[in-house]
């Protein structure tokens, strides 16, 4: 009872559990449903805050873009039997549960937008909300820092031993549900290394989170933090520039470069000097990481470039699919026909990962092409873009922060998938950005009107902007 009372005075706590507790989430096999999970008890508060008539549920910029994604993205299950051109005909019981999995997570952080949003200043303050997001870049680093010191730890995780024998080899829940600290592969030659990956499930999601979240770190613990917590995310930036070198994640390195010039060029024109000196700080650092480094990984990496010809391949089969069923795409990813080489190329005995590799599987935009057609995919990035254009007047870091996120979203669209945590925590970025407009339009001084009926003097009234303006279901 003690708890239930704690719970409900703490309507904010699905919100905590899910940050503060990632780790843990992580560590029980539960990370990748999680999203989904706690998403159950903030529909339930927000139907009683609906029935109830405690509060309106608002709606952020552009929902209604998200929303027509969504509804596609659902009734894709009617093409899920469907051959797409070019790909074998795959079990549809595998297609369903990929389906079923992937449409759940959009689902679960839709719920999550909304009720973040909807969290009042004193229940859940921006100031925490950035905090806790920072903290996950904490334990991202952490992670991954300890995945080059011990590159072939992994466990079972407890929900593994929950499952039957024969979901346990299943490829997704053996990437979910056995944690480890590095994914070992041999990208730069014959011999496999470390590439780190802790507490995410492959290395390109933990190299995109970290990217994602190292803004929330600057906001929460330097720029709005104390002495300590300043020189925590100061020693956590400087760390986390080795790892993400030794993680090899060209898309990551990419975006971090975009990161730093995009913060560079908005904290000089805000006058952010101290903030801008962390910034260039980390540059530095990173400079001498590269400079120190004895094998010259950056050189190595662009010359081993095994993975261009596969994913150039995959990504063209992607967009015939895509135009194949422009309107509801086929409801999940396919696996190729044949491989790189040639149709007849499949898996064998000698190399049971040869060919049939999943259409899809390179990068966001050819995952939505495949799944939810030409219209889903202008449909989901065009909610992305639409943030981006909403809130590109908030000069506040939360906005700073929160517009560079969505703009990694589409760098990172033709490489990696978003699928999972780096969706989640940009869903996360987008509810911090509408909270942060909806207590700045709370506070604005009255306009002229109410100023003279108050016996004021006469000032120019101010107009709002239609697409800062988040609607209100009534």
């Amino acid at each position: 009872m003690r708890l239930r009372g704690a719970l409900a005075r703490n309507p904010a706590w699905p919100v905590n559990a899910l940050l503060l507790g990632y780790p843990v989430w992580w560590a029980l096999g539960l990370a990748d449903f999680a999203w989904f999970l706690l998403a159950i008890p903030m529909v339930a508060r927000m139907v009683a805050w609906r029935t109830r008539a405690k509060r309106r549920i608002r709606v952020p910029p552009g929902f209604g873009i998200w929303l027509i994604f969504l509804l596609i993205a659902v009734v894709g299950i009617a093409a899920i039997t469907q051959t797409a051109p070019g790909t074998i005909i795959s079990p549809v019981s595998h297609r369903v549960v990929s389906y079923v999995d992937r449409t759940l997570l959009y689902v679960g952080v839709t719920v999550l937008l909304l009720y973040a949003g909807n969290l009042t200043e004193k229940e859940l303050p921006r100031r925490r909300f950035a905090w806790m997001l920072g903290l996950v870049a904490i334990v991202t680093v952490a992670g991954g820092l300890a995945g080059m010191v011990a590159p072939h730890f992994q466990f079972r995780s407890p929900a593994l031993y929950l499952l039957p024998q024969s979901v346990q080899a299943n490829p997704f829940i053996q990437a979910s549900m056995h944690p480890g600290l590095a994914q070992l592969q041999a990208v730069l030659g014959s011999t496999a290394t470390g590439r780190p990956k802790a507490p995410f499930d492959y290395t390109n999601l933990w190299g995109e989170c970290l990217t994602i979240l190292i803004p929330f770190l600057l906001i929460g613990w330097w720029d709005r933090g104390t002495r300590r917590q300043r020189l925590i995310a100061a020693v956590t930036i400087a760390l986390a520039a080795v790892p993400l070198l030794y993680s090899l994640n060209r898309g990551a390195w990419l975006a971090a470069v975009v990161s730093v010039i995009y913060l560079a060029i908005r904290l000089a024109a805000r006058g952010k000097a101290a903030v801008l000196g962390g910034v260039l700080a980390a540059v530095a650092i990173a400079a001498i990481v590269l400079a120190a480094n004895p094998r010259n990984l950056v050189t190595s990496r662009v010359k081993h470039g095994k993975s261009n010809t596969l994913r150039s391949q995959l990504d063209k089969l992607a967009i015939a699919d895509g135009l194949a069923s422009p309107v509801l795409g086929y409801g999940d990813t396919r696996q190729q026909l044949g491989s790189v080489k040639g149709i007849a190329i499949g898996p064998r005995p000698q190399c049971p990962i040869c060919g049939q590799l999943a259409v899809g599987s390179t990068g966001q935009v050819w995952l939505t092409l495949v799944s939810a057609g030409v219209a889903g995919t202008v449909f989901y990035f065009g909610f992305f873009a639409f943030g981006v254009w909403s809130f590109r007047r908030d000069r506040s870091p939360y906005g700073m922060a929160g517009v560079l996120v969505l703009l990694l979203s589409f760098i990172y669209m033709f490489v990696y998938d978003a699928v999972g945590a780096p969706l989640g925590f940009t869903m996360l970025a987008y509810a911090l950005m509408w909270k942060n407009d909806i207590y700045r339009r709370e506070r604005r001084p009255p306009t002229a009107v109410a100023r003279a009926a108050a016996g004021g003097f006469q000032q120019r009234p101010y107009r709002a902007e239609p697409a800062l303006a988040g609607a209100a279901i009534p």
